[in-house]
């Protein structure tokens, strides 16, 4: 297994020149802000994220949406889903990003459903009590109307939405699993594979719970969750995955899939350095790779600043820059929502970067920036 790395993190990052964007502050309800995405569709951008009343990934939770047309100005947020009411309480819904395929913009949401006991502190869900955990896809050919949700019996939340190899499958980034399809458009064949032992594959759901239930049967010292995958030039699929619990030790673990995706490698830790958060990886206009993340350790839960690291083989970054270290005052006095940048996920489009992430677990922000200032 190459190990990923991230050489110099810690030195001097330039400052580039980003533009930002506000697209949610509330004030007073729905003030939980969390797991955005990007994309842009028919010369519109939208942004999905996931919204609750106060807690994160706690019962009643919905996915929202806005578009704009310069990146600038956004639409008035709406629901794109709202929570149903599920077997114990109203169902949490978790935005998981958007595909495109043959003009149609497909919008992913993830959904489960717990005895309110969970969602408390109190324990962790056992395979018996847990319920309906499952991906449902919307679709849309203008960006405005948009179908029924579908469910595609997948038992699993998306990290982030599908990516395409080079052979053209799409792979799924989960917690513990990597669902993946030859069906380009992502709406079925879904296969579900990952880190987890066959032997408890049987009845296996991947969401924010079920990762500590598998962390426990496989062992690991930390819960491993929140994939990112790059394929490097030697087809190799590299997972890099977030670190989480008693374990986190500052470092991105890391699985390899050797075909395609059909099955992993047992996880490693890396010298990839973690603030324990979520990260995107992806590919610059040149063929470079990057990395839009947290990467300083300390001081730990802080998750600043956002940075920006760029390899040239997949393997090594070793060029970083500061996206922004702005802070964000929490308008909702009283709750403990999370350090400052929550959950990036990035989207390249017309020579720019695009990042939208959470602030405080409560706004939203977008960034975007020329890719052509790095070179």
């Amino acid at each position: 297994m190459q190990m990923l790395s991230n050489p110099g993190y810690d030195g001097p990052r330039p400052q580039l020149d980003v533009q930002t964007a506000r697209l949610y502050s509330p004030l007073s309800d729905w003030t939980y802000s969390h797991h955005p995405s990007i994309t842009r569709f028919r010369g519109r951008y939208h942004a999905i994220w996931s919204n609750g009343h106060v807690d994160e990934d706690a019962p009643e939770q919905r996915v929202l949406i806005a578009s704009s047309d310069d990146f600038v100005s956004w639409s008035e947020p709406r629901p794109l889903v709202e929570a149903w009411q599920g077997v114990h309480a109203p169902v949490v819904l978790t935005a998981s990003g958007f595909h495109q395929h043959d003009g149609t913009l497909v919008a992913y949401a993830g959904v489960y459903d717990y005895p309110s006991t969970c969602f408390e502190g109190k324990r962790l869900a056992s395979q018996q009590e847990h319920v309906g955990t499952g991906l449902y896809a919307l679709t849309t050919r203008d960006g405005e109307t948009w179908s029924a949700p579908r469910n595609l019996d997948l038992p699993c939340v998306p990290n982030h939405p599908p990516q395409v190899t080079a052979s053209g499958r799409l792979i799924i980034s989960g917690n513990i699993s990597f669902p993946y399809t030859d069906d380009p458009t992502g709406l079925s064949g879904w296969t579900m594979t990952g880190i987890y032992s066959p032997e408890i594959a049987n009845g296996l759901f991947d969401d924010p719970r079920g990762h500590w239930i598998v962390r426990q049967a496989m062992g690991w010292a930390p819960s491993l969750c929140e994939g990112s995958w790059l394929q490097t030039a030697d087809g190799v699929l590299h997972m890099l995955l977030r670190a989480t619990g008693p374990g986190h030790a500052g470092h991105l673990w890391l699985t390899e899939s050797r075909d395609d995706g059909a099955t992993w490698s047992a996880p490693q830790p890396t010298p990839f350095s973690d603030n324990n958060t979520k990260f995107h990886l992806g590919r610059w206009p040149d063929g470079r790779y990057y990395y839009v993340g947290c990467p300083d350790p300390e001081p730990k839960g802080a998750r600043r600043p956002l940075v920006l690291s760029l390899s040239t083989d997949g393997l090594v970054f070793e060029q970083h820059y500061q996206l922004c270290d702005e802070e964000y005052v929490q308008r909702r006095e009283g709750h403990a929502k999370g350090g400052l940048f929550g959950y990036p996920h990035t989207y390249i489009d017309e020579g720019h970067l695009h990042v939208i992430v959470s602030l405080r677990k409560e706004a939203v922000m977008v960034l975007r920036l020329r890719c052509d200032q790095v070179r």
